[in-house]
This record gives structure tokens, C-alpha cells and sequence, in this order.
């Protein structure tokens, strides 16, 4: 037996503290958490849970593909973002609806063909593929089908409390409008609607789309401007010794009026350094890889979680963090803030651009530290526009 437990993580830190646990456990779950299994000494107080992985969330599957969510039900601290994952077959459609809520989008695989209409009356139809975005703002209507081999991608609003099954779509509106009513408003017979659908679709499998030349539809105003989409992996990334870093926000994508984003990539053995946002809550999604965050937040309280492709980590508004590459692999992951404008500061530069003297009787340290301030020497992300 004791042999057996040597070879269990147990939680017991180096230092001694702890004890080992006997009792039920889901083991391959705590070395998937190490650092929350067995938290680092610094680790105080009673920061909330700030870490839901997609792997937990209800599977919504349907004709066409599938899709899963989390908002402040499954991430109650989660109140200003909420994220929705969503594959699509070839083919397979997310219905033509519109929400209440801006939806900011990043293309994870595979090529997909959007679909939109302005309240100006100009149309947009695009293909999308893998490192894209789109946004659509609050009550712009739109569709998604899958093309080649599919899609996967992940949506993003900006509200918490957002759900994808609390949207408008045209076939539960069709649905519940009398036919009368239908034959009135597009003045055709009321016969034509005999086979609408009596409920909702949501998602369903279409036909493969043809090319989007064949599809075009012209509108008398010229295209929806400014664009709804964006190319994020063929930007020009900000490239530092600990990985790489593009940012879009309002500036270089002018329609995300509510939705800043990073796409950071930390290279094995870095991090993302010490810093915090004076903007607006972080919501992160990670892409690939493994990760550790520390997040620092005020009256000696902190708390470390760990991170691996499919999870949401959360960061409450002005609280301290880094993400540490803890794995073999680059790490990638998205940032994303209510905002129309991507901000933070960095622990480093505000202790390099403030006198010396008043740093050193702060923390009681010497000049080693203030020459290191000026020169990067740790694998570190920095952002710097």
C-alpha cells in the first residue's frame, strides 16, 4: 500500500505541508491540476474558481454538427464574457438569426461561408478559414454553414449571461407568425408556407455550398464597410524572446466596437509576464498546450490554476497574473476583453519607468534588479504596440 501511494500525486508540498489522500479521488484529474492539486506557498485566501473546461459543458448535438457554451452559469465570476464552441460539417448550418449581443468570432479549423445584412441594407457573403475572425454587432443578422471538410470555431459575446439557445432565428419567428400574416407581409398565397417548419431548427444539414461566386448576391450599396472580417494569423505578429503576440482590436479592425483580443503564443519555458489590465475583465480561451496562472488579487490573497487545450480561464477586473508554459509545446491561447480597445501594464515597465530609489526602499532590493528592469532577460511576452 505505501508503495502504491508513493506513486500517486499526493498533497503534500515540499516543505511538508499536507497529507496524503486516501479517500475517493479522481487522480488522473489532479495531475492534470498540479499546481492546484498543490498550490504554491503563496497561494492564499479565497479567490473563486476562474478556470470551466469545455470538456464539462453539456454536448448540444444536432443534424449539421454540434455546439457547447459557457456563461456565467457554468463560470459564475464570468459576467462579462460568455464563449461558445460550435462545429459544423460540410454543409452543416448555423441557421440565419441575430442576438442581442455583439458575437466576435476566431476560426479554430477548417473553412466556413458567413452570411450578413446591414441596417443599411448592404450584404456581405465570405469564406473564412482557419486564424479568421468575424464580428457581428448587436442585432446584425447572420449565418454560418461549413465548407470542404467542415468547421470548428469559437464565439465569443459580450455578456456573460448570454446563451446560444436565447436567439433570434427566422425559422422559430416563421414558426410562431400566423400564415395569414406571412402571405400579408410578402404578399404571395398562403399556400407557399404550408411546408414551413413548425419549430426552430437551430442547426441542421444543408447542401454543399457552391463557389461563392455562383452566390453573390449584388446589393445597390456596394458591400457592408467596414469589413466584418479579419485575417489575425497573416498580421504581422510583435515578436519577443519568450513567443509572439497580435492584437486586434477597434484600431486595426474597426467594427469590434465591444471585443479586444489577443492571440499569444508562449514559447516552452516562457511566459506571459506579470501584468494586469485597466480595461476590463480577461476572458481566455487555450488553443494548445499546457499552462500555470497565477492570479493576485489584493489583501494577501492568490490563487494558481492550470490550463490545457479546451479550457476557459477568467481574470476579474485590475487583478494581477501571469501564464507560465509549463509543457513540452508551444502554448497557445486567446485574450479577450469587453472593449473596443486592447490595454495592459506591464509589472515591469511601471517598476522600470518609476525612480530607482523609491523602488529599492519598496521591496529592500539592490541595483541588480533595477539593471534588469531595462534589459529583458527571462522568456518573457511582453505587448507593446
Amino acid at each position: 500500500m505505501d508503495e502504491e501511494i508513493r506513486h500517486i500525486p499526493q498533497p503534500i508540498r515540499d516543505d511538508g505541508a499536507g497529507a496524503t489522500d486516501l479517500g475517493p479521488r479522481d487522480v488522473l484529474r489532479d495531475m492534470e491540476n498540479p499546481d492546484m492539486f498543490v498550490p504554491p506557498k503563496t497561494d492564499a485566501g479565497t479567490i473563486p474558481n476562474l478556470k470551466f473546461s469545455y470538456s464539462d459543458t453539456h454536448m448540444h448535438l444536432n443534424h449539421g454538427g454540434w455546439s457547447r457554451e459557457i456563461t456565467e452559469r457554468e463560470l459564475p465570476v464570468s459576467t462579462t464574457i460568455a464563449g461558445v464552441n460550435m462545429r459544423l460539417t460540410r454543409g452543416g448550418v448555423r441557421e440565419l438569426h441575430w442576438h442581442k449581443q455583439a458575437e466576435w468570432a476566431y476560426m479554430i479549423l477548417g473553412k466556413a461561408r458567413i452570411t450578413s445584412v446591414d441596417a443599411e441594407g448592404r450584404n456581405m457573403i465570405a469564406d473564412v478559414e482557419e486564424g479568421d475572425l468575424w464580428y457581428f454587432p448587436p442585432g446584425i443578422p447572420h449565418s454560418i454553414q461549413g465548407l470542404e471538410d467542415g468547421c470548428e470555431f469559437l464565439l465569443v459575446f459580450d455578456d456573460g449571461a448570454f446563451s446560444e439557445f436565447d436567439t433570434f432565428t427566422i425559422t422559430d419567428w416563421f414558426a410562431h407568425t400566423p400564415k395569414d400574416i406571412l402571405s400579408a407581409n410578402f404578399g404571395v398565397p398562403i399556400k407557399l408556407f404550408d411546408r414551413i417548419p413548425h419549430k426552430q431548427r437551430y442547426m441542421f444539414q444543408g447542401s454543399s455550398p457552391a463557389s461563392i461566386e455562383s452566390q453573390t448576391v449584388s446589393d445597390p450599396y456596394g458591400g457592408i464597410k467596414p469589413p466584418f472580417t479579419h485575417q489575425l494569423l497573416r498580421q504581422k505578429p510583435i515578436v519577443t524572446s519568450g513567443g509572439t503576440v497580435r492584437i486586434v482590436d477597434s484600431r486595426n479592425f474597426p467594427v469590434s466596437k465591444t471585443i479586444a483580443a489577443a492571440l499569444v503564443e508562449v514559447k516552452p519555458g516562457g511566459m506571459r509576464e506579470m501584468h494586469w489590465h485597466p480595461n476590463n475583465d480577461e476572458w481566455q480561451y487555450y488553443l494548445t498546450g499546457t499552462a500555470k496562472m497565477t492570479v493576485f488579487g489584493a489583501g494577501g490573497t492568490a490563487r494558481t490554476f492550470n490550463y490545457r487545450a479546451g479550457d476557459v480561464g477568467y481574470v476579474p477586473f485590475g487583478m494581477g497574473h501571469y501564464i507560465q508554459n509549463i509543457g513540452q509545446t508551444s502554448l497557445w491561447f486567446l485574450e479577450m476583453f469587453k472593449s473596443d480597445r486592447f490595454a495592459d501594464i506591464s509589472l515591469n515597465q511601471w517598476m522600470a519607468l518609476t525612480p530607482p530609489q523609491l523602488v529599492k526602499e519598496h521591496l529592500h532590493v539592490d541595483d541588480a534588479l533595477i539593471h534588469a528592469l531595462h534589459k529583458e532577460k527571462s522568456p518573457v511576452v511582453k505587448y507593446e504596440q
